[in-house]
């Protein structure tokens, strides 16, 4: 008989990767609770959010069965609502792009179900994320990049702290998709071909700024096109409507491709410039989560990534001793976006992040952009 090696909740979505994560655990000894949580949709839309769907609320529940294991759904509308989706809807009225799944993982994967896991006397969570974490006695928990660089989701994870890793576990982070796929056919798991979704669940298929729209946090009033020297180019539909580097529908006609460098929301202004003058050596950040606890007291060289799809880029981490750090690259960075996340790597191992806030700290336009600090 497979000895006991804890009490652990799965975090499962009716998806093939927690699926799995599931399954694993249960190989490996773990006595093993599958939890899902119910999430905000809008109303007449819960059919086509893609985490909790009738039909993925089956899916786990057949999952669990399977695998003859407890299975609980958990109510989190309320608090899915009040923290990921109003971060979201605020970021874009503050001119800003934010990312929601940093607020998700950080405040409902890993605090409000957590906090539930561990009131059923679990010893750890896990999750179907692709990531790897180092639990040592008497030294920190360590989060790594999964082996699997297409299907890395450090950069997600690196919100959590101390108190939250200790409690985590990662049982995918050393396959590849296929593997979990034939793991899944394995365990004669029925949601092996279950097909992956890059959509925000709560957006529910539509389109961002219609959702903006319709919960009236849409920064649709119009206003100037300029470039970099300040030169009227036009006018546009509202800042929402824009991202960082974007370069089609500006609804400006220039002999070259204009491409927007930023969003001044103090003045209402959409800054675009040529592909030459898109991209900066510098970044400020805030709201810093340092993973081993601990501020760093002298700058370092390090590998930045300055949003979920970015490519790693190296550069000098200056911390600034409180809540904040800067970053010098080598090479000028594109689409440095205020309100992503700028994720700090040694070679695999993930040291902290923090939220963008611009270019430089410097910057007359500079205004912090405080989306993640949310109180239990």
């Amino acid at each position: 008989m497979t000895q006991q090696k804890g009490k652990v909740v799965v975090a499962m979505s009716g998806g093939v990767d927690s699926s799995v994560a599931a399954a694993l655990l249960v190989e490996q000894g773990y006595q093993v609770t599958g939890m899902m949580l119910r999430l905000w949709s809008e109303p007449g839309m819960e059919t086509y959010n893609r985490c909790c769907t009738p039909a993925a609320m089956a899916n786990a529940r057949q999952v669990a069965s399977i695998l003859d294991i407890p299975f609980y759904a958990i109510d989190a509308k309320d608090r899915f609502r009040e923290v990921v989706v109003e971060y979201f809807l605020d970021g874009y009225a503050q001119g800003v792009t934010p990312n929601p799944c940093l607020a998700c993982n950080r405040h409902i994967r890993w605090e409000y179900l957590l906090n539930r896991a561990l009131a059923l006397g679990a010893d750890y969570m896990a999750t179907g994320h692709y990531a790897r974490v180092e639990h040592a006695q008497d030294r920190p928990v360590k989060l790594y990049k999964a082996v699997d660089p297409e299907k890395d989701q450090s950069y997600v994870l690196s919100v959590l702290n101390q108190e939250q890793l200790r409690h985590a576990l990662f049982p995918l982070g050393g396959y590849s998709k296929p593997q979990i796929r034939a793991l899944a056919e394995k365990f004669n798991l029925p949601v092996a071909q279950t097909k992956d979704s890059q959509d925000l669940c709560f957006l529910a298929g539509t389109d961002y700024r219609s959702f903006l729209e319709r919960h009236g946090r849409q920064q649709d009033t119009p206003g100037p096109i300029k470039d970099l020297e300040g030169v009227f180019l036009g006018e546009h539909s509202g800042l929402s409507n824009y991202t960082i580097g974007q370069r089609k529908g500006l609804g400006i006609a220039m002999p070259e491709p204009y491409y927007v460098i930023r969003k001044d929301i103090s003045t209402h202004t959409l800054v675009v410039g040529k592909k030459h003058q898109l991209g900066s050596s510098h970044l400020s950040a805030a709201n810093v989560n340092w993973l081993d606890g601990k501020t760093p007291r002298d700058a370092f060289d390090a590998d930045i990534k300055i949003r979920y799809t970015a490519k790693l880029a190296p550069g000098r981490v200056i911390p600034d001793g409180n809540d904040g750090f800067s970053v010098e690259f080598m090479q000028p960075q594109r689409d440095i976006t205020p309100g992503q996340a700028a994720v700090i790597y040694k070679q695999d191992l993930v040291i902290g992040s923090g939220i963008i806030q611009g270019e430089a700290a410097s910057n007359d336009n500079f205004h912090p952009v405080k989306l993640l600090e949310v109180t239990s």
